[in-house]
C-alpha cells in the first residue's frame, strides 16, 4: 500500500513542521509550500497529491481566494481541500465550505479529528 500524500500550505513553517510530524508518525508523506501562489505552482506539475491542508490566513493569496484555484486546475478539481484555520469563530467552518473547502478543522489542531477527515481519501 502506498502513502497517502499530503500538501500542507501554511505560512507559519512551525505548523508545518509540526504538521509534517505528526502524519508522517502516521503514516503519511507529506509536502509544503509557504504559500498559496508557490501551492498552485507545484500543484500544476504531475505531482502526486492525494489531499491538501489549507491554512486560510496567509499573506499575498489566502486561503478562500486559493480554493477556486486549486479547484481550476486541470486533475485537481477532485481533490480533498481541508481548510485550517486559527479563527475558530461562529461561521467560519460554513465560510470555508462554500468557498470550496472539503473538510474544516482549527488550529490548534485536534489529530484525532485531522486524522479522521483524512481516513476518507
Amino acid at each position: 500500500m502506498t502513502k497517502k500524500r499530503v500538501l500542507i500550505i501554511d505560512d507559519d513553517t512551525r505548523n508545518i513542521f509540526a504538521l509534517s510530524a505528526t502524519l508522517r508518525a502516521k503514516g503519511f508523506d507529506c509536502v509544503s509550500r509557504t504559500g498559496a501562489l508557490e501551492a498552485l505552482q507545484l500543484l500544476k506539475t504531475d505531482e502526486h497529491i492525494d489531499a491538501i491542508l489549507l491554512d486560510m490566513m496567509m499573506p499575498e493569496m489566502d486561503g478562500y481566494e486559493a480554493i477556486p484555484h486549486i479547484k481550476q486546475i486541470e486533475g485537481r478539481q477532485n481533490i480533498p481541500i481541508i481548510s485550517v484555520t486559527a479563527l475558530a469563530m461562529v461561521g467560519d467552518k460554513e465560510k470555508c465550505l462554500a468557498a470550496g473547502a472539503d473538510g474544516y478543522i482549527s488550529k490548534p489542531i485536534d489529530v484525532d479529528k485531522l486524522l479522521q477527515s483524512l481516513s476518507n481519501i
